[in-house]
């Protein structure tokens, strides 16, 4: 019976843990802060958006707690499958890697960095199953005809490589070469940016199903507040690196306490 309940309390210990865990995150560019001294906890199936004008530090804190850049001071703490809670800056390169492969995704404002061109569609989305050990052709080439399914892409363009796509379609692409190996939490940036408005809201639409499907935890960095609006659960808002307010989403929105937080909302109002 003991056992039993120890099972019980390490499944339930789990269940109560965050996701994510970013603590006293700092990025530097020389003299100048890229973002600095930043906390919060990420839950499971949690969507956090982190909103600010250009310059405010939301991608650089972005890149810090996703590993696409190094931070200067801080931890990002990460509640892996297999080892629960880790740091990520500690672990091995190839452990570091696989993350990045199969239980991460990050989807980059131009879908142009986040795919190789010079292959197909298909190849696109393999590749990544690849990495993780498929081998099997017809099975990945059918993995593959499903994801572009789910990404309303049309399974005969399969063979096409990325180029011959509109920017949506290329979006589209990038999202499930990330999320075809069933990740755990995405990192996007600025994912609806220089897109036709008509294409931005379909694109949303395609996002926020796929989160809910998938019990998806992600940050999502945009200056958009209709982006966070519509998928964010709880909002972080950065000026000069320093984030300066945060809570609930709609909260946040439609009562902004701190007076950065009031003129971004009254400046869209205004618009």
């Amino acid at each position: 019976m003991n056992a039993v309940q120890d099972i019980i309390e390490t499944t339930a210990g789990a269940a109560e843990r965050p996701l994510l865990s970013v603590q006293g995150l700092t990025r530097r560019y020389g003299a100048r802060i890229g973002c600095a001294d930043v906390s919060f906890d990420l839950w499971p199936g949690e969507v956090l958006g982190i909103v600010g004008e250009s310059g405010s530090g939301k991608s650089t804190l972005l890149s810090a707690i996703s590993g696409q850049a190094e931070a200067d001071e801080g931890a990002v703490i990460y509640d892996d499958r297999a080892d629960g809670p880790v740091d990520v800056a500690r672990m091995s390169e190839p452990r570091r890697r696989m993350l990045m492969r199969t239980d991460w995704a990050f989807v980059h404002q131009n879908p142009r960095d986040g795919l190789r061109m010079g292959v197909s569609a298909g190849a696109n989305v393999g590749e990544r199953l690849m990495a993780v050990g498929a081998r099997n052709y017809g099975n990945i080439r059918a993995e593959a005809l499903d994801w572009l399914d789910r990404v309303e892409i049309a399974g005969e363009r399969i063979d096409d490589r990325p180029a011959a796509f509109s920017g949506g379609m290329q979006q589209r692409l990038q999202i499930a070469r990330n999320l075809v190996t069933g990740p755990r939490l995405a990192f996007m940036d600025e994912p609806t940016g220089g897109l036709d408005v008509s294409v931005q809201a379909r694109l949303l639409d395609l996002i926020r199903a796929l989160v809910r499907e998938l019990g998806l935890s992600a940050i999502i960095v945009t200056h958009d507040l209709a982006v966070v609006r519509l998928l964010a659960d709880r909002l972080m808002v950065m000026k000069s690196g320093h984030v300066v307010e945060t809570g609930l989403t709609d909260q946040v929105l439609d009562d902004p306490q701190h007076p950065y937080t009031q003129l971004l909302v009254s400046s869209v109002l205004q618009v």
